[in-house]
């Protein structure tokens, strides 16, 4: 079966990247600049469809770019990349911009960011660094039991005033290694439901019907941590947040990334479709933190 069948045309997805000079039998060599390339040569592709934009300048000079796809009314995000040696999360957010370019989901505006952290993709590290300092960009959020931040670094601060100012309302975001999709609260703390529990199982059912990974809540399933985008997003504004951790390894092959795109991308894409159309309404923290369980964060997802 061809890699990216049910889930996107592959002579899309090819030809793009053949286009660029980006295709790469090891997918941990692509670089952020073939990444850029990617995401123009597909705005070319797909002029009614697809548009480029920037996120705008990180710390170390890199400007985070993305691709704007669709023009419905709802608003909703894939982001990837947060930790840089994470590059099979890149190319399933790089498929499932190709996908939704092909085919924009009615109704809705989708903007897909690759790379968030830059200088961590590059060097294939998981930090990105700011003022000579090595952060975590996936704990410099604030959050209501603490961050390690919160935005020391430019990326966070960025993509927290994007999805404020674009009414984001659903979001993904594609981590590795562990294979599960979660909902919040993934916090230091033991009361970890919230109002809205039934439709965040509905939505990583959605998401895992291909997959099958483990679904939950994001504390109990991998672990606690506190200033993490999933839980921001959710505590600060009620978007609808789930985390894609995908695949088994840091370092898969580009077999491994084959398989990773295909049992991810339509599980995506169903996910956006059948999220709500406005944000969560009661979305505050209502528990009590626990400041032990955060000693348990291992920061290797």
């Amino acid at each position: 079966m061809n890699r990216f069948t049910l889930i996107l045309s592959a002579a899309l997805f090819m030809s793009v990247q053949a286009h660029a000079g980006i295709i790469s039998s090891d997918p941990s060599q692509t670089t952020y600049a073939e990444v850029k390339t990617f995401l123009h040569e597909l705005a070319r592709a797909h002029p009614g469809t697809t548009t480029t934009f920037e996120l705008g300048v990180t710390d170390s000079g890199d400007t985070v770019e993305g691709v704007k796809i669709g023009n419905g009314p709802v608003k909703n995000l894939v982001v990837s990349t947060h930790h840089g040696n994470e590059y099979g999360s890149t190319e399933v957010a790089r498929a499932v911009a190709a996908n939704l370019a092909e085919n924009p989901i009615p109704g809705q505006t989708v903007y897909v960011i690759p790379v968030l952290n830059i200088t961590g993709y590059n060097a294939k590290l998981r930090e990105e660094v700011s003022d000579g300092s090595y952060h975590d960009p996936n704990r410099d959020y604030p959050g209501p039991c603490g961050t390690e931040g919160p935005h020391k670094l430019k990326s966070t601060a960025l993509l927290a005033a994007f999805v404020d100012r674009e009414g984001i309302v659903a979001s993904a975001t594609l981590h590795t290694f562990y294979p599960a999709v979660v909902y919040p609260w993934g916090l230091a703390s033991h009361d970890l439901s919230t109002p809205y529990d039934d439709q965040f199982k509905q939505l990583v059912n959605l998401a895992t019907q291909e997959s099958h990974y483990q679904v939950g809540n994001s504390t109990e399933v991998i672990y606690a941590a506190n200033g993490t985008y999933e839980d921001y997003a959710f505590w600060k504004h009620g978007i609808w947040s789930i985390l894609f951790e995908l695949g088994n390894s840091h370092n898969p092959v580009q077999a491994d990334v084959d398989e990773m795109i295909r049992v991810n991308v339509p599980g995506m894409r169903r996910m956006l479709e059948q999220a709500p159309k406005e944000r969560a309404t009661n979305h505050a923290f209502s528990g009590k933190c626990d400041g032990r369980l955060g000693r348990f964060d291992r920061h290797d997802e």
